[in-house]
């Protein structure tokens, strides 16, 4: 098996397999549930030419190693790049390069039969610190549930986090009045209390009411005509003790 150095090195040299549209195919199936077939080229490393292995998820691009294929036979997961696998079933007898093209394989040259490790064993002594050393390139077994769940499409955004937005505090203005005309007004900004029983005259209160709305008008005439009512038989009841006042005082005279 070739070490990670080793296979980098390797895979800059070799062209992918894969087009865009090919990636575009997988992500599509996948998104759709249905793991596509994929064959491994002379470039895969740890897994023989032309053993075939389904695509269950797709990962970063920038990673190279984004495909994450499970060899037929296997129940591990295990990364690639795209110039390891092909969608092109080659046909028996032949191999395909890392460059794509078929290639004969001489009959006296079994199949390699090594697989990559695909278990990672980590003593439970080890401190939880982050390890200095690049991350390995296989994945721990994946469960049939886990692996038949569609993955999301390379091409797809990575999600961002919005902006919170500040909450504007809140505003009552309360109207009171009486039946004696006075009118009131208090004012809560959030849960500070601003304006406390300030008084506002009558028609200011009318003037503001139409203002706002037909309906609140409405009301709150209905409200000023009833005062009014009041205050003017209050008006003719203090008249008449007036008128009253007067004809006593006129009997009894200077």
């Amino acid at each position: 098996m070739s070490s990670p150095s080793t296979k980098s090195a390797s895979r800059r040299t070799a062209p992918p397999v894969l087009s865009e549209d090919e990636l575009a195919r997988i992500a599509g199936e996948l998104a759709e549930g249905k793991p596509p077939m994929v064959w491994f080229t002379a470039a895969a490393v740890g897994v023989a030419e032309g053993k075939s292995g389904k695509v269950v998820a797709l990962g970063n691009p920038a990673d190279g190693d984004f495909l994450q294929v499970r060899p037929t036979g296997s129940k591990d997961v295990l990364s690639f790049g795209p110039s390891e696998v092909t969608l092109t079933k080659p046909a028996r007898g032949t191999t395909v390069a890392a460059g794509g093209s078929a290639r004969t394989r001489p009959a006296s040259v079994p199949e390699p039969s090594n697989r990559k490790d695909t278990t990672v064993t980590q003593p439970s002594t080890l401190p939880s610190a982050a390890p200095t050393s690049p991350a390995p390139r296989s994945l721990a077994p994946v469960p049939e549930e886990t692996a038949a769940k569609p993955a999301p499409a390379a091409s797809r955004p990575a999600k961002t986090t919005a902006a919170r937005k500040t909450k504007a505090p809140e505003v009552t203005v309360t109207l009171t009045g009486t039946a004696d005309g006075e009118w009131t007004v208090d004012v809560v900004n959030g849960k500070k209390r601003s304006v406390k029983g300030m008084a506002v005259s009558s028609a200011a209160v009318a003037q503001a009411a139409k203002i706002l709305h037909p309906e609140v008008a409405e009301v709150v005439d209905g409200v000023l005509e009833a005062v009014r009512g009041a205050q003017q038989a209050k008006v003719a009841q203090l008249q008449a003790e007036l008128e009253a006042a007067k004809k006593l005082l006129a009997e009894l005279g200077d």
